[in-house]
């Protein structure tokens, strides 16, 4: 009896969930639809800004310009939101210094044995210690 119970509270759980998430998914493109009209500026879902010229209900495609002169036609549900003019999608980071340019240079004078210079990937690195060598012909 418990378990049916609980079963039945899930599914009721799950149904409610559902219904919630479409109500608010229908209102959202409610509110992108109203917005989206001839003038405005709008981001396309692959990332390519442009201005709004025209939208055809019928062939369910868009006319945006994404510069002077060049119009694009794109499908309607690639019309991803409306950008506004004031805010910026671009998080503000912080401008990093180079680096390398305050590390001192290298001393090209000193012997190639006083710095240890790690071998190019697949560069052979021969044997420092000549026993070692010896060693491996004499197996």
């Amino acid at each position: 009896m418990d378990q049916s119970i609980f079963l039945i509270v899930i599914i009721v759980a799950f149904a409610a969930f559902m219904f919630y998430s479409s109500r608010k998914r229908k209102k959202q493109q409610s509110e992108l639809q109203t917005k989206m009209q001839p003038g405005a500026r709008v981001m396309l879902s692959f990332g390519l800004y442009g201005t709004l010229l025209s939208v055809d209900d019928e062939k369910v495609t868009a006319d945006v310009e994404i510069a002077p002169g060049t119009v694009v036609t794109v499908h309607r549900q690639t019309l991803s939101r409306v950008v506004d003019d004031n805010a910026s999608d671009v998080e503000a980071t912080p401008v990093v210094t180079d680096t390398a340019a305050a590390a001192p240079a290298l001393d090209l004078g000193k012997d190639d044995a006083d710095r240890r210079v790690e071998p190019e990937f697949g560069e052979r690195v021969e044997p420092v210690d000549p026993d070692v060598t010896k060693r491996k012909t004499e197996d």
